[in-house]
């Protein structure tokens, strides 16, 4: 009969009827046509006489499947490997081939454990070999970013400022002694003022220098004898301003003075108890040897984390080119106590370059250089030969930067910092992420990937400390201009020598000019960035950028790749409008 040729149904097809009661299966409401004779294979399975049993399947139960065998002496090591999601860095970067380079936005990092609290992250970092910072972030050596108030509220916050090179030498020194000059302990060599000097030229000095109160001294320099001192509530309500300053000075017969030698803890004492504004330092004969400031006091209270050098003095670094004439440059900023040198350049690895770096390094042997631009291992290991403390990685990925459109030269910028770093690492040298950095989130890649510190432009353009005037959109939004180092504008006023562009009669823009909203100031904006950047690595469960690098170069720290579809998923979307605000 037909049902005798019918062939049994492998045990995962039928179910047996107890597990076909929980599946929620009526078997009287089959159809005649799955009824199912199972006498020919109960014949060749037990060889004992089979019945017909229309319409009832016979139980038929599976095998349970067992767990794979895992051996009990196997290494803690395989087992957590068996745990391990996405990818390490370097089986992204550094497969074989590996034809895609990769931007930030290409890549999300993996959650990890979290063992610590959001205040436990520590962000210290690398500016060069022998710089540090407690905050990871350099503002860019770009015209319309970097001058003195900028450096400043970025040593205060913890990081550095890079004055431009877009000024001449004579600028460029005063913007590095305003910042070195800012805040410190001791001021060891204050501006002096002489006796003779009017009302009005002092309100002119004043406006120049940012600084309310002078010394008064006998000749109006330092290490002559005190005569007074005058602040500006001397001043305040003086009618004739061509009064000399030694007609409204406080004298010294009534100043507080701190004998040379004191110490500053002891210096701060004073300055408290006596409740004054400036504290003067004098030797036994009364001259001016240094100068303390209540102001200072206050500000070492709200930013502990300031960046400082070893005379307690704000740390500040300039850029420079790669002209003959350059030299000179350095030489005055080295005088004037810049503490790191950047080589200002979209294309790092020239002879231009090569040449100015070994001979910086051969007059002052001490003097910590970054050098760059590069994005390739090769370039970073001809500048480190050269001497380098320092690398800054980037070339073409600013967001008002053209190279890569127009050069047809540079790299993604996540694949740049990944395999430069980890070179520059092996030579001990740190490298800056310099360019395509839009969030926190940015930061917190490039920090993933090896950088010691992410250089910011558009990051903090449109901040009040930027250069520039506000302007007003047409509906009222509040901007400030921003361009490109590689811009028309930028190069007319001296950029183009970055780009090797200074004896060209047609200069050809590497970058754009526009504007950017406004921002408010570093001091409320930079520690927004710093608490995105403990929030993300608390979330990748790395305390530091240490322990983060450590993850990084064995692996545990663990990537993947984002499609087009993933990257719109992460970030805002499904909503008709929104407001985004960055901070409260």
């Amino acid at each position: 009969s037909a049902s005798a040729k019918s062939v049994v149904p492998p045990p995962s097809v039928v179910p047996s009827p107890a597990s076909a009661g929980k599946m929620g299966l009526d078997r009287s409401r089959s159809p005649k046509t799955r009824s199912v004779s199972w006498e020919a294979d109960a014949k060749r399975a037990n060889d004992i006489p089979a019945k017909a049993h229309p319409e009832v399947v016979p139980s038929i139960e599976a095998e349970p499947v067992e767990a794979a065998p895992v051996a009990k002496d196997a290494p803690a090591e395989e087992a957590e490997e068996l745990l391990l999601d996405g990818h390490s860095a370097q089986d992204i970067f550094e497969a074989r081939p590996c034809p895609t380079s990769y931007a930030y936005d290409d890549l999300i990092c993996l959650p990890g454990h979290v063992s610590f609290g959001l205040q436990d992250v520590a962000l210290h970092g690398n500016f060069t070999r022998s710089i540090r910072l407690a905050t990871p972030l350099v503002s860019s050596a770009m015209d319309v970013v970097t001058e003195a108030r900028m450096a400043i509220a970025m040593a205060l916050e913890g990081g550095i400022g890079v004055i431009h090179t877009n000024l001449t030498v004579d600028e460029q020194v005063r913007e590095v002694m305003r910042v070195k000059k800012y805040e410190s302990g001791f001021i060891m060599d204050p501006i002096c003022i002489g006796p003779t000097m009017k009302v009005s030229e002092l309100d002119q000095l004043r406006s120049s220098t940012g600084f309310s109160g002078f010394p008064v001294t006998e000749d109006g320099r330092m290490g002559s004898r005190l005569l007074g001192l005058v602040t500006k509530r001397d001043t305040d309500f003086v009618a004739d301003r061509s009064s000399p300053v030694s007609t409204i000075m406080t004298k010294i017969d009534n100043l507080v003075t701190a004998q040379e030698g004191i110490e500053l803890q002891a210096a701060n004492k004073i300055l408290k108890e006596s409740k004054k504004g400036k504290l003067p330092v004098v030797s036994a004969h009364n001259r001016l040897v240094a100068l303390m400031s209540r102001a200072d006091l206050q500000k070492s209270a709200d930013y502990p984390n300031a960046t400082k050098d070893e005379r307690n003095r704000l740390r500040v670094a300039a850029a420079i080119g790669t002209r003959p004439s350059d030299k000179d440059r350095v030489r005055a900023l080295v005088a004037a106590g810049v503490d790191a040198i950047i080589v200002d350049s979209s294309q790092g690895d020239s002879v231009f370059q090569h040449e100015m770096l070994r001979w910086m390094k051969q007059e002052f042997p001490d003097l910590q250089i970054v050098g760059g631009n590069v994005v390739t291992k090769a370039q970073a290991q001809h500048l480190i030969d050269c001497g380098v403390d320092g690398l800054r990685v980037g070339m073409g990925i600013g967001s008002i930067c053209t190279t890569q459109e127009v050069c047809a030269c540079g790299r993604a910028q996540a694949s740049a910092v990944f395999n430069v770093a980890k070179y520059a690492r092996s030579r001990g040298v740190p490298i800056l992420a310099d360019g395509g950095i839009s969030s926190p989130g940015h930061i917190v890649k490039a920090l993933c990937l090896g950088a010691g510190a992410a250089m910011c432009g558009s990051l903090l353009a449109g901040t009040e400390e930027t250069p520039g005037e506000y302007i007003y959109a047409e509906n009222g939004t509040r901007l400030k201009r921003y361009r490109g180092m590689g811009s028309i504008d930028a190069m007319k006023k001296g950029s183009d020598d970055r780009y090797f562009g200074t004896a060209a009669a047609l200069k050809v823009a590497q970058g754009v000019s526009g504007t950017v909203q406004d921002k408010g100031s570093v001091h409320r904006f930079v520690p927004y960035l710093v608490q995105g950047i403990r929030h993300g690595m608390q979330d990748i469960g790395a305390s530091s950028i240490d322990d983060l690098r450590d993850k990084l170069y064995t692996g545990k720290l663990r990537f993947e790749l984002r499609s087009a579809a993933a990257q719109r998923e992460g970030g805002v979307h499904g909503l008709h409008s929104f407001e985004r605000r960055l901070f409260n």
